[in-house]
């Protein structure tokens, strides 16, 4: 199974992580951000601890970071999706559905075919972060641009 995994995060970084920087996403394989003028999109690709699949996680968070509620700060360059409440955040996935088996199933697929079904659901993410954007920029939350 083990080997299979390195295959699928191999096909992701080949062909979904080249997409990604193209749209101005950086960081390093799971985590990856896109800094903006009003915030920042997050991604993180979360595997099944049994190995198999994966899904994807997406937020939007703040360019002020976030403090947890133990009083740790993380920066906007450290955030990871799932530091976001499960509220703040949207999860990407193969199929409709509440368990695992609705999740990108690379033990049941080529993972060449995962990674275009990736590819394929990348609109849905820009999507939905555009659609929080706005949704901050009408409730009056939008973030300005920092002085340099």
């Amino acid at each position: 199974m083990k080997q299979d995994r390195e295959a699928m995060v191999s096909a992701l970084k080949k062909h979904v992580l080249p997409a990604l920087r193209s749209v101005g996403f950086k960081g390093s394989f799971p985590h990856l951000r896109r800094m903006k003028v009003d915030g920042v999109d997050l991604i993180s690709f979360q595997f099944d601890k049994w190995e198999g699949g994966f899904v994807i996680e997406i937020a939007r968070g703040s360019l002020d970071g976030l403090k947890t509620h133990w009083g740790l700060h993380v920066s906007a360059g450290k955030l990871r999706a799932w530091d976001l409440h499960p509220d703040r955040r949207r999860r990407i996935q193969a199929r409709e559905g509440s368990g695992t088996d609705a999740w990108f199933r690379f033990d049941e697929e080529p993972v060449t075919r995962i990674a275009q079904q990736v590819l394929d659901s990348l609109p849905e993410a820009e999507s939905w972060w555009q659609a929080k954007a706005q949704q901050g920029a009408q409730e009056g939350r939008a973030i300005k641009p920092r002085a340099s």
